[in-house]
């Protein structure tokens, strides 16, 4: 039933672009997504069970957007160019998507689905707490570029970190999403 999940989650998150979470109604997520209310509580259990999903999903969408930005060409682009991609897609991701700025920040408001941040660890659906997140970015930075990385350069997995954590910090303090791109050219030169 992956379709069904995936029509669910894409109505879910229609839902809460609309609105805010807690006005959010299973039976019109399920019907937005044409089937039945008992296909979304067998699918997800509850409402907290399918914003668990819909924000882990939205998670693991951004650290594939992180990977995209970094899997320029080897060779091709510059490893420098890539971590400028990665941190403009943090920003852009951050700015357009509410719940990926949530989970990057730890920051949730009334309108996003609160109750997924309160998931016992060791849980299937745990989400991951920001550091963690962050951490799985410059993980994946780490694995792309250390191909690419020039000798004499600064350690791979300290300028990976320093170029995510620059990035957090445009998505804390928002500032123009091209402006990361030439701060990361700058800090790495």
């Amino acid at each position: 039933m992956p379709a069904a999940r995936e029509s669910l989650l894409d109505a879910a998150f229609a839902a809460l672009e609309r609105g805010p979470w807690p006005r959010v109604k299973m039976s019109e997520v399920a019907a937005a997504a044409g089937v039945s209310r008992q296909t979304l509580y067998n699918e997800f259990g509850s409402k907290d069970g399918l914003a668990r999903a819909l924000v882990r999903r939205e998670a693991d969408a951004y650290l594939c957007g992180v990977e995209r930005a970094l899997s320029g060409v080897s060779g091709a682009v510059a490893p420098r160019e890539r971590l400028a991609a990665a941190a403009v897609w943090t920003v852009r991701s951050a700015s357009e998507n509410p719940l990926v700025r949530a989970v990057l920040t730890g920051r949730w408001n009334e309108r996003l689905p609160t109750s997924v941040r309160t998931t016992p660890p060791g849980k299937p659906e745990r989400l991951p707490a920001p550091g963690e997140l962050i951490g799985e970015a410059r993980d994946r930075a780490v694995r792309l570029l250390e191909g690419d990385w020039p000798p004499g350069a600064v350690e791979l997995p300290l300028a990976c970190e320093a170029v995510a954590r620059l990035a957090l910090s445009y998505v804390v303090a928002p500032a123009p999403a091209a402006d990361v791109a030439r701060m990361v050219r700058t800090v790495l030169a």
